[in-house]
């Protein structure tokens, strides 16, 4: 993908030579100018920073080999050498790779052994807020599209666990989410889940999770918590459903009342068993593992 600078130049080279312009610049393709070990040496550079125009890359390429190129011909450089132009992906800057992998083992191990009348669900709170969320979406060019914002708010304190199994959700409102509200939802997971065996609930570390009157609850109950990694939001199935629900709910959507808001996030859970197909494709255990590709800033 072309960096901003060279579309620009590449219209204003139309603007003043036309076709046969765009057909003639400097960039000359047929041999490139870095050696094959440059080229490595360069790929790898670029793997461990972080460069948002291509003629920083030239500056580079130009200090360090002695090698002149335009902008242009750069980004056909790095098209050719496997780059590509999009952006970076935030994670946790204290994510433990090796952690998070011991996870997945534990997790596989935990699949094997455990009993045929036993669950496993994913458990974890969101708070969606009574504000538009602004989302890409196919808008007429030379257009925009606009979304009306609210000036409150509110939000809803959602705390929810799903079963990736039977995509069954168990969720709570509540007035904020603690170890009380967390003790109610445990209440509702066993009351729904009564023929099960062992309930194994894969938790953040949120400290209403990790209480002294949750720990006493657990003390007679057939839920046990599995926590996860610190940092590793990645390995809890629930966050893509959370995902899906602002999507659908959420993005590019108004509401002009908080109640017509709160009812329609409700009966978007109440209403489930609607995205049984959309969910069964994106709740899979494919596990990404986040933090072995963070670059220098």
């Amino acid at each position: 993908m072309l960096d901003d600078q060279t579309i620009r130049n590449y219209e204003k080279l139309y603007k003043d030579k036309g076709f046969d312009g765009l057909l003639s610049d400097n960039y000359v393709g047929c041999m490139p100018k870095l050696t094959c070990e440059q080229e490595e040496q360069l790929k790898d550079h670029i793997r461990k920073n972080n460069y948002s125009a291509a003629k920083e890359i030239v500056e580079y390429v130009k200090q360090t080999f002695n090698k002149t190129y335009t902008p242009e011909g750069m980004v056909h450089t790095l098209d050719r050498l496997g780059f590509t132009y999009k952006k970076t992906t935030i994670v946790p800057g204290k994510a433990n790779p090796e952690k998070q992998k011991e996870f997945i083992e534990n997790y596989k191990q935990l699949k094997e052994e455990k009993a045929p009348g036993d669950k496993i669900l994913f458990m974890d709170g969101v708070h969606p807020q009574h504000n538009s969320t602004s989302a890409y979406c196919w808008i007429e060019k030379g257009k925009k599209k606009e979304i009306p914002s609210n000036t409150g708010r509110k939000r809803i304190n959602l705390n929810g666990a799903i079963d990736i199994e039977t995509f069954e959700v168990t969720i709570r409102e509540d007035e904020s989410i603690n170890a009380q509200s967390t003790i109610k939802l445990f209440h509702e997971i066993e009351s729904r889940y009564a023929q099960a065996g062992t309930i194994y609930i894969i938790s953040d570390n949120a400290k209403y999770y990790r209480s002294k009157l949750v720990k006493e609850y657990l003390a007679n109950s057939r839920i046990k918590i599995k926590f996860l990694p610190s940092y590793s939001p990645n390995l809890n199935l629930i966050e893509r459903l959370w995902k899906f629900f602002r999507k659908k709910i959420l993005y590019n959507k108004y509401y002009d009342t908080y109640e017509k808001f709160k009812n329609k996030c409700l009966s978007f859970f109440k209403n489930i068993n609607e995205y049984t197909d959309e969910l069964s494709t994106l709740l899979t255990e494919n596990f990404q593992i986040i933090g072995e590709q963070i670059s220098k800033i």
